[in-house]
């Protein structure tokens, strides 16, 4: 089995666990020894999980800089302690007279840069235990809780029933962002209370559904068709720059050995913004800069190589991570 990202379509009410479990139990009969996932999923939220294997579970570190795009529907009238609408009910309210524009209005009021209260039924910790935690044992620790701040890229509104009190808006967010959050911040803009009906997760960064297969037919799949469905490691490292070495120097450079800038034929520079929440370039788990980040090839071959780090004091080309056996 080639190394690579097998696109999961994760079904409500299975965990990301029991998802990546039926890989694990069925890739390893086909020799895979590394499997890992990225962005967990809440066991009622539908959608992409992404699965990487082998050498791909090495870029797991970097999908961290990728925004998450949601399909999601709301519903008005009412809240629960989850803020979703698995919860148990703590009120009622009718949402007449809700007009669409009203909503249509708060909802275009959390693109950009908010603050959020994470929910109570969550896995933020408080003095090393999460929060889902105390609320099981019953301990009130809604006081505690200190908001976040999360950056909403867009936030389109793509239906909505007034009759059923329904709202469903697709949205590109960053990591930690809660969703059923907006929901519930939907609900005290309109004085009406909403809690999240359904969630199904599109896309994360490059990757989307577009290939994807769900947990049960893995189970049945045959190994020729799983291979058809594994995307390149480097697919979502778009944002990455592209350089190209020649046959020696990538040679040398899938040692871990450094080259002279000179020697290296960029392609294109790396498209990696400031995060807006901290006006900073982000870094990597090695704390060098994301906008200084290669992905690395072979001239002529295009074989990728790895990730490489622009050194702007001493003109090298450092190897972060060689996706590649020495040679």
């Amino acid at each position: 089995m080639d190394d690579g990202i097998l696109i999961l379509n994760k079904p409500q009410n299975w965990t990301s666990h029991d998802c990546v479990a039926v890989c694990r139990r069925v890739l390893r009969l086909k020799g895979v020894k590394k499997i890992g996932h990225g962005g967990t999923l809440d066991p009622m939220a539908e959608g992409l999980l992404p699965v990487f294997i082998g050498q791909a579970t090495r870029i797991m570190e970097y999908m961290d800089l990728e925004d998450k795009t949601y399909f999601c529907r709301a519903r008005l009238g009412l809240t629960t302690d989850t803020q979703d609408i698995w919860g148990t009910v703590q009120t009622r309210d009718g949402f007449d007279g809700i007009r669409e524009e009203d909503i249509r209005t708060a909802l275009a009021s959390f693109q950009g840069i908010i603050q959020q209260i994470p929910p109570v039924f969550s896995a933020v910790r408080i003095d090393g235990k999460h929060l889902y935690e105390y609320a099981r044992k019953g301990r009130d620790v809604e006081k505690e809780i200190r908001p976040r701040k999360a950056f909403i890229r867009r936030l389109d509104v793509e239906e909505v029933d007034l009759a059923e009190g329904r709202v469903a808006f697709s949205v590109q967010c960053s990591r930690g962002t809660y969703v059923r959050t907006i929901c519930h911040d939907l609900g005290k803009k309109l004085g009406c209370g909403a809690v999240m009906e359904s969630l199904r997760r599109t896309a994360v960064g490059e990757l989307d559904l577009s290939r994807s297969i769900s947990p049960e037919e893995v189970k049945t799949a045959e190994e020729q068709d799983l291979e058809s469905l594994l995307l390149p490691v480097d697919l979502p490292l778009k944002r990455l720059g592209e350089a190209y070495l020649s046959r020696d120097r990538a040679d040398w450079f899938s040692r871990g050995n450094s080259t002279r800038w000179r020697r290296v034929d960029v392609k294109a520079r790396p498209a990696v913004e400031e995060d807006p929440l901290t006006g900073k370039i982000p870094l990597n788990a090695r704390g060098r800069r994301y906008d200084r980040l290669y992905r690395v090839y072979e001239e002529g071959t295009g074989l990728f190589l790895g990730i490489g780090y622009e050194d702007r004091e001493e003109e090298l080309l450092k190897a972060d991570k060689v996706f590649v056996p020495k040679r």
